[in-house]
């Protein structure tokens, strides 16, 4: 299918030199009409071409213009959007990046966002809701077979045209194969859509977008964020828990949502099986019977007040013509698993004569670190392994040791976090750093309170741990309960690391902690220098207690705060 332009199947002409119209100033050759929208990064215009069709003007904010990053990620955005083919899918038609104000032309959708739609009308009806579901996987089903992952699928990037959605910002679109540039602007999207691979820094593909496809119809059927509102860290653990708010959801559509909002994206639906049970959902049968086994389940009982499920009658797709108002071909609404076979790959767009080609390389592993990155396992469990053998020797310095790390990680995470968010409502600009600076206390202040706070649950399962590893140990030994002796603290000590680990409030921690872990083994020989060091400390400290007796030591207290067993109750 070639790309469309709303009028024809044409795409924009430039208009001759002279030509102008009064009162209109232009970008490039287009004349601008009037703003549609912006963001952290740049301004949507509408303005028309020379022979006067509607199209959308994308251009860069003048106080990122210059940035090398800002342009290369202009420069992915139309390399990404030229590779898709569809209806649901704004397509690009022209960019130039070489101008002193960088932009590109894109189709113009006259519609309003979803999340406005939303506002303004309330949920979704259940017929508008499959519309809407089956138009977003058309745009997925084209997205993913041209070996892309669009990663910011959102309301706000869906525009609704005569009720069918048309998906817009390939801002932090990731092509598979390809190395990723990660761009500082948008790698964290906008907390509450962004899928818990992405928090957690590790590798995306297809799941991740079918993720945010489920949590945006559950916005669009309930009118509220899918996993609340608040701080952005509350959000985000939210998101990793899998603990969406599914109130409100049509029960007929709400298992496979569950299913597709599965914090590990191996037991999420793929591409067939959402089309598969999208249709039983359309015909009235449960959609269980086409969810894959290890999806999870749903709880049987269903929240009062849901919508009632599609008979099959009413769930019909309508008939569609075969052209669309811009004259090109309509790709069907809803196809039949298995998908189709893929298409011949798209002629790359040619740029406008008279500028450089606009697909520029961008630089790797810019901006935000996190993504993309070395996760340093093994550094970590290194330093586990020295944290849980000094736990056995010296508890106090190894809870003042494990506390600290967690309040640096903890605040490492939210400066970062806090410098992209800001990135990505305002652009880069060049008083970053002062302001992460300047911010630097209350981030300390409210790492402090978090960590506080994520410690109490650690330290009690850590202790219901010592407990019962003493008692065992007594019943094998016959000393007594020796809750003080050196197993049952170091047992004490791993379970409170794990816990705190994957426990509440986890995520900012492990981002944290990962953060550190890369900027303190910046090479191969160094990461393997410190895993040998920890290790080494780890090895040292076992071997004091197996076979020089190496007694506990409490310090900075003169003696163990623990009872003997002489002190237990009923002893």
């Amino acid at each position: 299918m070639e790309t469309e332009l709303i009028g024809d199947g044409r795409t924009p002409e430039e208009p001759e030199d002279d030509a102008s119209v009064p009162g209109f100033h232009k970008i490039g050759p287009y004349r601008v009409l009037q703003q549609l929208g912006e963001g952290g990064m740049g301004v949507v215009h509408l303005a028309l071409d020379g022979r006067g069709k509607a199209v959308a003007v994308k251009v860069l904010r003048p106080h990122v213009a210059d940035d090398p990053d800002a342009r290369a990620r202009l420069a992915r955005e139309v390399e990404t959007l030229g590779r898709v083919r569809s209806p649901r899918v704004a397509p690009v038609f022209d960019a130039d990046l070489e101008a002193d104000q960088p932009y590109i032309v894109t189709r113009y959708v006259p519609g309003p966002s979803l999340d406005a739609k939303v506002r303004d009308d309330g949920p979704l009806g259940p017929d508008e809701l499959l519309r809407l579901a089956r138009g977003l996987t058309e745009a997925l089903a084209a997205i993913h077979e041209v070996g892309v992952v669009h990663r910011d699928l959102k309301p706000g990037n869906v525009l609704l045209l005569d009720g069918d959605p048309v998906v817009i910002d390939f801002g932090i679109a990731h092509v598979a194969e390809a190395s990723r540039m990660t761009m500082t602007g948008l790698v964290m999207g906008t907390p509450g859509y962004l899928s818990p691979e992405i928090v957690e820094g590790a590798d995306v593909g297809p799941e991740t977008d079918w993720w945010a496809w489920a949590a945006t119809l559950v916005h669009a059927s309930t009118g509220r964020p899918p996993f609340g509102r608040g701080g952005m860290e509350a959000v985000l653990a939210r998101v990793c828990r899998g603990d969406a708010d599914l109130r409100d959801v049509d029960p007929g559509l709400a298992p496979l949502l569950h299913a597709a909002l599965d914090p590990d994206p191996a037991r999420r639906p793929r591409s067939p099986e959402v089309l598969t049970a999208l249709e039983a959902y359309a015909q009235g049968r449960p959609v269980t019977e086409a969810l894959p086994s290890r999806s999870r389940v749903m709880p049987t009982q269903q929240p009062a007040g849901s919508t009632r499920v599609l008979p099959a009658e009413q769930a019909a797709p309508p008939a569609r013509p075969q052209t669309d108002p811009w004259g090109g071909p309509v790709h069907p609404a809803y196809q039949a698993v298995p998908p189709p076979a893929p298409r011949p790959a798209p002629a790359p767009l040619q740029p406008r004569p008279g500028s450089s080609a606009w697909p520029m390389p961008g630089p790797d592993r810019q901006g935000d670190p996190r993504i993309g990155r070395a996760r340093r396992s093994d550094v970590l469990a290194a330093a586990l392994a020295a944290l849980v053998a000094l736990t056995a020797v010296a508890p106090l310095v190894a809870l003042t040791v494990g506390i600290l790390f967690s309040l640096v990680a903890r605040t490492v995470d939210r400066s970062m976090t806090a410098t992209v968010m800001r990135r990505h409502r305002q652009g880069v600009r060049r008083s970053d750093t002062a302001m992460a600076v300047a911010a630097s206390p209350w981030h300390v202040v409210m790492a402090a309170l978090a960590t506080l706070l994520a410690m109490i649950f650690p330290l009690v399962v850590g202790g219901c741990a010592t407990v019962a590893v003493a008692v065992l140990q007594s019943l094998v030994d016959g000393f007594g309960v020796r809750l003080g002796s050196p197993l049952p603290l170091a047992a004490g000590g791993l379970v409170a690391a794990l816990v705190g680990w994957f426990g509440p409030a986890s995520p900012s921690l492990r981002r944290g902690s990962r953060s550190l872990a890369r900027g303190a083994t910046p090479s191969s020989p160094m990461r393997w220098a410190v895993v040998g060091v920890l290790v080494g400390i780890a090895l040292l400290l076992v071997g004091a207690i197996l076979v020089d007796g190496l007694d506990v030591s409490w310090w900075p207290l003169a003696e163990s705060p623990l009872p003997d067993a002489t002190e237990l109750p009923g002893r």
